[in-house]
C-alpha cells in the first residue's frame, strides 16, 4: 500500500501483532498535494530526556550531523528528511536498560527514564527500494544514539514500490504442500539426528527409516553445511538416491531441505547440484548469509527456500535493544524466502508461548496482499504440543518438526511420526489427548514417554 498523510498515522495495536495501521491520505506541501510513498517505523524508546528530544535526535540523524552545515537547507529537509509522525508515552523508571546513554547534563547521572513508543516516516526519495539503505536508515545508527537508554525496532510498514521491486515468496503454503505431496494436515517433518559425525551413508540410512516411518519432510541441522565428514555433494548423491528410489516405489517424494549455507557463488553452485538430484527444497541460515545473499540466491533459485533463523535470538532477547519478529520477518518475506522458523509452543528454549504465537500470527498475516510462506514449529516438539498449537496458531498451514519426539518414541520413528498424526487429529476434533489415547497405542506411547501420562 502506498502510505501518503496530511497528518500523523493513526497506530493501533492488533493483539500481539504490532501492526501499523495508517491513514493513507495525500501527503500535503503547502497549497499541492505532492503524493509520495513514505516508510514508516515504529520503535519502542527510552530516554533520560524527553520522548520528543529524543524522537528529534532520531529524525535529526538521518540526513543531519551535530551542526548545521552548507547545503543543508529547508528545501532538502521537505524532500528527505525523517519526520516524526507519532509520540505515545509510556512509563517512567529509575534506571536505564542500556549503558551509555546521557541526560541534559550529561556529568549527573539521570534519575528519570522515560518509555513510550515513536513513530518515524522516510520518504522514498530518501533511500529508494534499496534494501540495505533501508536497513541503514531504520536500524542504523539510531541505536547508536547517546540520547537513547534503550531502543526496539516494533514494525515496519513498506510502500508498494518494495513490493515491486523484491521478487517475494516463489512456492510459499501452496507450492510447499503441492511439492511435498500433503494437503489437509500439518507437513510432519524431522531432522537428521546425531547432527554431526555422520558420514553420507550413514545420513542415507537414517533418511531411509523416517522415509519409511511416514515423515514428510526432512532437514539439515543448522550447522550441517559442508563438513569433512559429510561434504555436501556426497550427501546429496546418498540422500536423493533413497529419496528419489522411494518416490519411484510409493508415489511419495519426502522433500528434504539441505543446508547450502555458503559465499552466494557456493550457495548457488549448491543450488544446482540439488536440483539436478532431484531435489525439491534448500536450506539457509539466513542470518548467517545475510539479506543480500539470501535475496542473490532467491532471483536463481528453482526450489523452495527453507529459512532458519538461528541467530535471530541475539537480535531480539534483551527487552531494551533491539528488533521485533513482526519487523524482522518482513524483510525476509519481502526476499522471498518459502519458510520459516518461528519457535513451537513449549519449547526447549527462553521464548513464552505468547511471542510464539505472535510470531506464527506475523508470519500469516498478508503482507502486499499476499507473500504467504510456511510457518516453521520446532525446538522440543512432539505430540503433545499439537492441541495448543493448533488452538492458538488456528491454522494447519504450517511444517511441524519433531527431532527427539520421532527418533525418541520409545516405539521407533514410525510410531513417533504417528503419534504426531493422531495428535494433531484429535486436535482438530477438539478431542482430548488422554481421550484419543486410550485408542490408539502410539499416542499412548508418546504421553507416557514424554508428558501427561508419565508415570
Amino acid at each position: 500500500m502506498s502510505l501518503r498523510r496530511a497528518g500523523p498515522p493513526r497506530i493501533t495495536r492488533a493483539d500481539d501483532t504490532h501492526l501499523l495501521q495508517v491513514d493513507k491520505r495525500p501527503f500535503t506541501r503547502g497549497k499541492t498535494e505532492m503524493p509520495q510513498e513514505r516508510i514508516l517505523a515504529r520503535y519502542a524508546v527510552e530516554t533520560p530526556l524527553s520522548l520528543e528530544a529524543a524522537a528529534e535526535a532520531m529524525a535529526g540523524a538521518s540526513t543531519a550531523t551535530f551542526v548545521d552545515v552548507p547545503g543543508l537547507t529547508d528545501r532538502l529537509r521537505r524532500r528527505v528528511a525523517t519526520s516524526v509522525e507519532r509520540i505515545i508515552p509510556g512509563d517512567v523508571v529509575d534506571a536505564p536498560g542500556l549503558p551509555g546513554a546521557r541526560g541534559a547534563n550529561a556529568a549527573q547521572q539521570a534519575t528519570a527514564y522515560r518509555r513510550g513508543e515513536v513513530v518515524l516516516s522516510f520518504p522514498i526519495e530518501g533511500v529508494g527500494t534499496n534494501l540495505p539503505a533501508l536497513i541503514s536508515m531504520t536500524m542504523g545508527n539510531f541505536f547508536a544514539l547517546s540520547q537513547v537508554s534503550g531502543m526496539r525496532l516494533l514494525d515496519l510498514e513498506l510502500p508498494e514500490s518494495f513490493g515491486r521491486a523484491y521478487p517475494g515468496p516463489q512456492f510459499g503454503i501452496e507450492g510447499t504442500r503441492r511439492l511435498a505431496g500433503v494437503h489437509g494436515r500439518p507437513i510432519i517433518g524431522t531432522i537428521i539426528k546425531p547432527n554431526l559425525g555422520l558420514s553420507p551413508e550413514q545420513t542415507a540410512q537414517k533418511v531411509r527409516q523416517v522415509a519409511e516411518a511416514g515423515v514428510d519432510f526432512i532437514k539439515d541441522d543448522e550447522v550441517m553445511v559442508n563438513p569433512p565428514h559429510s561434504p555436501l555433494k556426497q550427501r546429496v548423491a546418498a540422500v536423493m538416491r533413497v529419496i528419489n528410489s522411494f518416490a519411484d516405489r510409493t508415489g511419495k517424494k519426502v522433500m528434504y531441505a539441505f543446508n547450502i549455507s555458503d559465499e552466494l557463488d557456493a550457495m548457488l553452485r549448491h543450488h544446482d547440484l540439488i536440483a539436478a538430484a532431484g531435489g525439491t527444497c534448500v536450506m539457509v541460515s539466513v542470518n548467517s548469509v545475510g539479506y543480500m545473499a539470501t535475496l542473490g540466491l532467491r532471483r536463481r533459485c528453482h526450489l523452495p527456500i527453507h529459512a532458519h533463523r538461528n541467530g535471530w535470538d541475539m537480535l531480539t532477547r534483551c527487552p531494551h535493544l533491539g528488533i521485533e519478529f513482526t519487523a524482522w520477518q518482513k524483510l525476509w518475506r519481502l526476499i522471498g524466502v518459502d519458510h520459516l522458523h518461528v519457535n513451537g509452543l513449549g519449547n526447549k528454549f527462553w521464548e513464552p508461548d505468547d511471542s510464539v504465537v505472535a510470531s506464527i500470527q506475523a508470519v500469516m498475516a498478508p503482507l502486499f496482499g499476499g507473500h504467504h510462506i510456511v510457518p516453521v514449529i520446532g525446538s522440543g516438539q512432539w505430540a503433545g504440543q499439537a492441541p495448543q498449537t493448533f488452538s492458538r496458531a488456528k491454522t494447519q498451514d504450517l511444517i511441524y518438526l519433531a527431532g527427539g519426539g520421532i527418533f525418541g518414541h520409545p516405539g521407533g520413528a514410525a510410531s513417533g511420526v504417528m503419534s504426531i498424526r493422531q495428535a494433531w487429529e484429535a486436535a482438530e476434533k477438539d478431542m482430548a489427548l488422554e481421550t484419543c489415547a486410550s485408542t490408539h497405542v502410539e499416542l499412548r506411547q508418546a504421553l507416557e514417554k514424554f508428558g501427561s501420562l508419565r508415570s
